[in-house]
């Protein structure tokens, strides 16, 4: 995440009336772009309508009656509006506008919708004073179909770690989704292959909260359309090799205050943090195990989220410390910032960042104080006995416990992700995989 002080990029495109569709989207709960194309005359009308039960559906299209969804309700209409000022152009064509939208049920916002949640914690903190900007880190694994209906690593001979150019990107991937991300106005920071292969870091500027998580949002989906165009996979799956390091979201936040300044600055502290930065950390650290079953919202991320795996396993901060859940970076200045690195490629950032920004607040209201920096390796020693659960089924527990979290993201919200994501629990536990076949079935 770049500093705070620079200018972000002004969005390129032409005039929206020169658009001839309009590609409309909103994030659901598994951090799914869904949506619809309108004919621009249709479009003007500023909204749509989208069965709100489609907030009860698992990856695999099954449905549980989580509340909020509406399942047993008759599957009502819920309607997505969205403003015309917002439309961008989109990567596909010249002809088409892409824009974000917003989720509404009688009139108000729905209480489980991803920019909802995040637009209240957002909004919680405005209410302090502060303005939250944000800037996220993803990583992601390049795949090959591999000849029998499934996928394996891209094959990439001369990659290595901070690579760029055709060593590690073979046929220009990498500098297509740079290129194109540019053009339609999605900030690029940075990126560059990452630690194993065929892994790649992708880093987005900072920006507002809610427009950085509408930005990472279309990101994805631009950079997985543009690998699909090459017959490739770009999976931001949070483990997808068991021999690999795992595929991260990293969500870098600060606070601005009423005048302008980022309020996380103390020149005169000894890591030039403020005490609303040190009450952040504490927040963060304070409802660490309950932030896990947002951040890490799948069975495969707890195979990431292990002891020495430079993760958000330990509740630990440390200035510029890899090995920490919070980590300060050492830049300093107006680039002063925490980065929280629980999150994997697979978590919801609206979800992510909402929960986040809500931990932190609640260590600002109750002036938590910081636990000491930490200074051990993060690999065989830490300073901390404190971790996130073993499994998705624990980390959902941790976070139906902590009531005080709960109530402050939003209680309906809760209750929604726990019926859904125990019923993704519960069916990866009664299946049988492919490891129990290999390792058993010669034998018993």
């Amino acid at each position: 995440m770049a500093s705070t002080s620079r200018p972000r990029t002004a969005r390129p495109g032409k005039p929206a009336t020169r658009y001839e569709r309009l590609r409309f989207l909103f994030p659901d709960h598994l951090g799914l772009p869904r949506g619809k194309y309108l004919p621009w005359r249709v479009a003007e009308q500023g909204k749509s309508r989208n069965c709100v039960s489609l907030f009860a559906l698992d990856y695999d299209r099954t449905m549980v009656p989580a509340p909020g969804a509406m399942l047993l309700e008759g599957n009502p209409d819920m309607e997505l509006r969205y403003s015309m000022d917002d439309v961008r152009p989109s990567w596909e064509d010249d002809r088409t506008g892409i824009v974000v939208a917003d989720a509404y049920f009688r009139d108000e916002p729905l209480a489980i919708a991803p920019r909802t949640i995040l637009r209240n914690a957002i909004d919680a903190w405005a209410a302090m004073g502060y303005r939250a900007k944000v800037g996220i880190e993803l990583e992601a694994y390049v795949m090959e179909p591999d000849g029998d209906g499934g996928w394996r690593e891209w094959t990439t001979p001369g990659a290595y770690v901070y690579g760029t150019g055709r060593a590690v990107d073979p046929i220009g991937l990498i500098d297509e989704i740079m290129t194109t991300a540019e053009r339609v106005g999605l900030p690029i920071e940075s990126m560059n292959s990452e630690y194993d292969t065929p892994q790649f870091e992708l880093t987005l500027h900072y920006s507002d909260a809610l427009a950085a998580c509408d930005e990472i949002m279309l990101f994805k989906l631009m950079a997985r359309e543009l690998a699909a165009k090459h017959g490739l996979l770009l999976t931001f799956m949070g483990k997808p090799f068991s021999d690999r390091g795992g595929s991260g979201l990293h969500v870098n936040y600060s606070m601005v205050d009423r005048r302008g300044r980022n309020a996380f600055i103390d020149e005169k502290d000894t890591n030039g943090l403020s005490a609303l930065a040190y009450q952040s950390i504490a927040g963060a650290l304070a409802h660490h195990e309950a932030l896990a079953a947002i951040c890490a919202p799948t069975v495969n991320a707890y195979k990431r989220l292990r002891p020495a795996q430079l993760s958000g396993y330990w509740a630990n901060w440390g200035v510029d410390h890899r090995s920490c859940t919070v980590r300060v970076s050492n830049e300093g200045g107006a680039a002063t910032r925490l980065e929280h690195r629980m999150s994997d490629g697979a978590a919801n950032p609206y979800l992510a960042t909402a929960a986040v920004l809500t931990a932190s607040r609640l260590g600002v209201e109750r002036k938590l104080v910081v636990p000491a920096a930490e200074t051990l390796d993060g690999f065989e020693q830490t300073s901390t006995d404190r971790h996130v659960a073993e499994n998705l089924g624990v980390a959902l527990r941790d976070l139906e416990g902590d009531g005080e979290f709960c109530v402050a993201y939003g209680q309906a919200a809760v209750d929604h992700w726990l019926v859904v994501k125990r019923a993704e629990w519960e069916k990866f536990c009664a299946h049988t995989t492919d490891w129990e076949l290999k390792h058993y079935l010669p034998f018993l």
